[in-house]
């Protein structure tokens, strides 16, 4: 009998091995590509307004809370609604929270309890654009969270982000270009 030549396909082992490369090339030149939109960064008091200003929580207010030593964190959306779980990756240690009194001293904040746990850091977030203006210390350094001109910064102490604040609120008190 007449036997064909002519192949009609490819065998199963052909298309096992175009699978394999095509998915060695996939995962060799895609590693670590994301489709979509990046994952944010872990939140820390330097990122904590800019990082949740531009996340999906944000509606142009709310506020901001951690408990559990700063473990576990929440936001609302307005004093109406109730906290919904932060899902997002936190860098916090254990924090001081520190703002001025009448007499620009320093007065660490005690804000509370929230489901039995003490309330470690709370945040207001306001239509206007501003939040709560803070020094917020963990175990190495202190920051300086503006309430709405320029960028959180870190100190090596409390006291140099006061001294900072003091002289940011006089400059722009003294200036009559914001008023």
């Amino acid at each position: 009998m007449y036997r064909s030549s002519m192949r009609q396909g490819f065998s199963l082992i052909e298309l096992l091995i175009v699978i394999f490369i095509v998915s060695l090339v996939y995962f060799l030149g895609f590693d670590g590509f994301e489709i979509g939109k990046p994952k944010p960064k872990a939140l820390t008091p330097l990122t904590l307004k800019s990082t949740l200003v531009s996340s999906d929580f944000f509606a142009g207010q709310g506020t901001f809370m951690c408990i559990n030593k700063c473990q576990s964190c929440y936001f609302r959306t307005d004093i109406s609604s109730a906290f919904e779980s932060y899902s997002g990756a936190l860098d916090f240690g254990e924090l001081e929270v520190y703002a001025l009194d009448d007499q620009d001293a320093l007065v660490e904040l005690e804000y509370g309890h929230y489901q039995d746990e003490k309330i470690c850091l709370l945040v207001d977030f306001y239509p206007n654009g501003s939040s709560t203006q803070l020094i917020i210390k963990d175990k190495n350094t202190s920051y300086f969270l503006p309430a709405f001109f320029g960028e959180p910064m870190g100190f090596d102490s409390p006291e140099q982000a006061k001294d900072f604040w003091l002289k940011n609120t006089k400059k722009v008190s003294d200036s009559g270009d914001f008023y």
